[in-house]
């Protein structure tokens, strides 16, 4: 049975299409060219900040987060940049009694913005609050211990294969693909798709499957 559900942030609750869009305008490149090439290097398999080197060679992605929050442009995301069927979701989870969660890769900065947006979660987790990043073992190990259960009645839903998918299945978490955000639909690797539990165009079925899922598991 599923116990507790953790979800990625980036892409799985946060659509972080305006946030990309304004790193644009700080570079100075054209939005269009600044997605493309973000495609091209997701396509490529390499890290997604290896965009940044594209358009400026040397750019220090901590050193720029700094200069546009001292410019009066930080990082910033609000209500609107939810996914509409991530607060449904996440608060259909906890009606069933599930400690429901985020964990991603993220900053302090977006991690008090989520707490102030009072999502209904149980447990908010991020790679600069934990210590520990995507995708080491060290990470779902944090997810399992704020879980408080076994890894296997543990659900971790990610829009990223390499990133979310892969590495939770190594530590022996479950998992659930959603299939948006520029990872969701350019990454393949079927071997690790076909492993998934539940294979998702968005949210909003989530609690229905996790639900039948349990009663069936009984």
């Amino acid at each position: 049975m599923i116990a507790s559900l953790f979800f990625d942030v980036g892409e799985t609750i946060v659509d972080e299409s305006r946030e990309y869009g304004t790193w644009a305008d700080w570079l100075g490149v054209p939005r269009h060219t600044f997605s493309a090439v973000f495609g091209a290097v997701i396509a490529r398999g390499l890290d997604y900040r290896e965009t940044f080197q594209v358009f400026r060679p040397g750019f220090d992605l901590t050193e720029e987060r700094e200069r546009r929050t001292a410019a009066g442009q930080p990082e910033s995301f609000t209500e609107e940049d939810l996914y509409p069927d991530a607060r449904p979701c996440l608060a259909a989870l906890r009606d069933l009694g599930l400690r429901v969660g985020l964990a991603g890769n993220q900053t302090a900065r977006a991690e008090t913005i989520l707490r102030a947006l009072d999502v209904p979660v149980d447990v908010i987790g991020t790679s600069d609050g934990w210590g520990v990043e995507k995708p080491t073992a060290a990470f779902f190990d944090q997810v399992i211990t704020e879980a408080g259960c076994p890894a296997d009645q543990v659900l971790y839903v990610g829009d990223r294969l390499d990133n979310d998918i892969r590495p939770a299945q190594q530590a022996g978490i479950p998992t659930a693909l959603i299939r948006r955000g520029p990872w969701g639909h350019i990454l393949g690797d079927k071997a690790v798709s076909d492993r998934c539990l539940f294979h998702l165009d968005s949210l909003t079925d989530l609690p229905d499957l996790v639900r039948a899922h349990n009663e069936s598991a009984r």
